[in-house]
């Protein structure tokens, strides 16, 4: 997605909600009109900036931590069965218990500085990666694995020169996911208990009703979330070059 489109796009947003509240009628308190929300952001935007700062570190560490985690978990599972079938029904567990429930247990053992929310961020990053990645690296075309036995290649060069390469699209995809989601888990662990960040912000800011101050820092939440996106899916078309030559060539 381009800029333009982009633009376009959150100008539509804009108009269509400045529409609502004019035909609505509905009051400031419930839904403030954009230009109240631009003048609360342009009065608070210290404030904002200060905070955002705090959540955006929690949510690049996070990201940071928890594709790491991901990446050596699916390696390590495509090169040891015995590790996938311990593993495996882990990731599946894990998925079956809503990870917000954990987050007042991970501020009580972590405590309400960042700790607690990299590790909401972890939970949720952790398991698209992993399931992504490994995911590509047991889609390796068969004929390339039955090349590497004729060339009697070690297990480690064909993880190395074969698998990986392979499964980055994958991988891409599976971050890709994780990029959009990873905010999540920073905010809710900052719901939870925290003394600063976007989360914390919109909570005592609704608590206060100040609503066109919250809107404010949903929307910066919002630009956070949309450049780290695009900055992860710029990253990643520059690092499968090939694929985009495949695409341009159909």
């Amino acid at each position: 997605m381009n800029l333009r489109r982009l633009t376009l796009i959150a100008a539509g947003i804009v108009i269509i909600w400045q529409v609502v509240v004019w035909l609505t009628g509905v009051p400031p308190y419930i839904l403030p009109g954009p230009l109240r929300v631009a003048r609360a952001a342009a009065i608070h935007w210290e404030s904002l900036i200060t905070h955002a700062l705090t959540t955006l570190a929690e949510i690049i560490v996070g990201l940071l931590v928890g594709t790491a985690l991901g990446t050596i978990s699916a390696l390590g599972m495509i090169a040891s069965r015995s590790l996938k079938r311990w593993l495996l029904p882990v990731l599946v567990i894990s998925q079956a218990i809503p990870v917000f429930t954990l987050a007042p247990l991970l501020v009580i053992w972590l405590g309400y500085g960042m700790g607690s929310k990299v590790a909401m961020a972890v939970l949720i990053i952790y398991f698209p990666v992993t399931a992504a990645f490994f995911d590509g690296l047991r889609s390796t075309e068969p004929e390339w694995l039955e090349l590497t036995n004729v060339m009697n290649a070690s297990p480690l060069a064909v993880i190395k020169h074969i698998r990986i390469p392979a499964a980055l699209p994958s991988f891409a995809s599976g971050l890709r996911v994780a990029t959009a989601v990873a905010p999540i888990g920073a905010v809710v662990g900052e719901w939870v208990g925290s003394s600063q960040g976007l989360g914390f912000y919109m909570l005592h800011a609704n608590a206060r009703m100040q609503i066109d101050a919250m809107f404010a820092a949903l929307a910066v939440l919002a630009v956070l979330a949309l450049g780290l996106y695009f900055a992860i899916d710029k990253i990643m078309t520059k690092m499968i070059y090939w694929q985009k030559i495949e695409e341009e060539e159909e």
